[in-house]
């Protein structure tokens, strides 16, 4: 019997390779040759959850009550807190039974959505570099992508002008994602204006991404798309609790916004899921209603990583910007390498694991993102390997492979 016999879907074949995944075979191949690695690849924080959110998950583990399938669309006291956390820390009021949705992370919510809303052939503005979920849902659903191509010299802002008239005429939704991942770029309050008034004109949906939102610095306070006058009528917005309470596996996350694209996105996962498991999502409620104290020093935490990488790699030869927000570093490849080759020599080469730029578009090519993952000491053990391998940037000279 032929052994292709069974052909996967066409919507497979369509995907660009993960190279998270690829990323993941490498490693336990280092592993495997007795590489200490230094994981600065995927954003994926070290550390447990905050010790009150561990306390309330096992206390909810307990109760036999949890131990159902959990309603559809979450428990109506998570997302009462969901609603709560947004007038906190935005003063943007939702309906907790219409406007806020809980998600497996929301990697899973962003891809359901596009199944969702995308029909086959429709236009899907998505900016490159971006995080993959934002292009693989539409790829998926059959979408039509049509990348907007961000610049340094923009400083990775979306230049909404290159949206030729008759693409925006055509296209359904516009999903980004500030501050950003991978470039680290944040955007002033005058650009969601833009984005909104963009999006209104030609009746687009605006998907934002703020996975990001607590992760900010040196007094920065990043905007929700929801704080725009008319942004509710056109858009929602996702967030996950993953990055700032160290709650990456537990997979929990929520959309809020437009009540009518909540409803729709509610609908599909009625057919693929049950929902969170209850106790995670009691967990979820005491994370969200930690003292700010908390965030401060989450922010803090990161902050000193970022002035310490940033420190040392500046004697490498790279001169990077402070970044006002998220958990990376955005740096340039030496001139002549381009991403994937110069993160695996690295990788083979000192165990720092790093992620291609590619893996974010084709606009990521030429820069590899650096987790901000690890305590000092091991950031500091992985700038010494690299002095040790001889990786230097030097701006406008072909470098030769390590």
């Amino acid at each position: 019997m032929n052994p292709n016999w069974i052909a996967p879907a066409q919507r497979l074949s369509k995907l660009p390779p993960y190279v998270f995944a690829r990323l993941d075979e490498l490693k336990a191949r280092a592993r495997e040759q007795g590489l200490d690695l230094i994981d600065l690849g995927m954003g994926n924080p070290d550390g447990s959850a905050p010790q009150p959110v561990i306390d309330a998950a096992i206390a909810a583990l307990a109760n036999p009550k949890n131990h159902g399938y959990p309603p559809f669309e979450g428990t109506a006291s998570f997302r009462r807190a969901i609603a709560n956390w947004y007038n906190h820390s935005y003063g943007v009021r939702l309906d907790p039974d219409s406007e806020a949705l809980p998600l497996l992370g929301s990697k899973e919510g962003l891809s359901h959505l596009a199944l969702a809303y995308v029909n086959p052939g429709d236009v899907v503005l998505v900016p490159s570099p971006s995080y993959p979920a934002h292009f693989r849902g539409p790829l998926i659903a059959g979408g039509t992508i049509h990348p907007i191509h961000l610049k340094a010299e923009q400083d990775w802002l979306i230049d909404l002008g290159t949206i030729p008239d008759e693409v925006a005429q055509r296209a359904k939704i516009l999903y980004f994602n500030y501050p950003n991942n991978p470039t680290t770029a944040t955007a002033p309050r005058e650009f969601f204006e833009e984005i909104v008034a963009f999006a209104r004109r030609w009746e687009i949906l605006l998907v934002h991404d703020l996975c990001y939102a607590e992760l900010a610095f040196d007094g920065y306070q990043p905007t929700s798309l929801l704080e725009i006058p008319g942004a509710k009528e056109i858009g929602v917005e996702f967030h996950t609790l993953s990055k700032t309470y160290n709650m990456a596996g537990w997979r929990v996350g929520f959309v809020v916004g437009n009540s009518q694209v909540i409803q729709g996105l509610r609908t599909l996962k009625t057919n693929l899921d049950y929902g969170i498991f209850a106790a995670i999502q009691t967990a979820a409620e005491t994370a969200l209603q930690l003292p700010d104290l908390y965030v401060k020093q989450v922010q803090e935490r990161y902050r000193t990583r970022r002035d310490f990488l940033i420190e040392g790699l500046a004697e490498l030869g790279w001169n990077i910007p402070k970044s006002k927000a998220t958990m990376y570093l955005w740096i340039p490849c030496p001139v002549g390498m381009t991403s994937t080759d110069f993160a695996l020599d690295v990788l083979q080469n000192t165990g720092v694991v790093l992620t291609p730029g590619n893996a974010f578009g084709t606009a990521g090519e030429g820069y590899v993102r650096v987790s901000l993952i690890a305590e000092r000491d091991r950031l500091g053990e992985a700038l010494s390997r690299l002095k040790r391998a001889g990786v230097r940037y030097q701006p406008g000279t072909v470098m030769s492979q390590i």
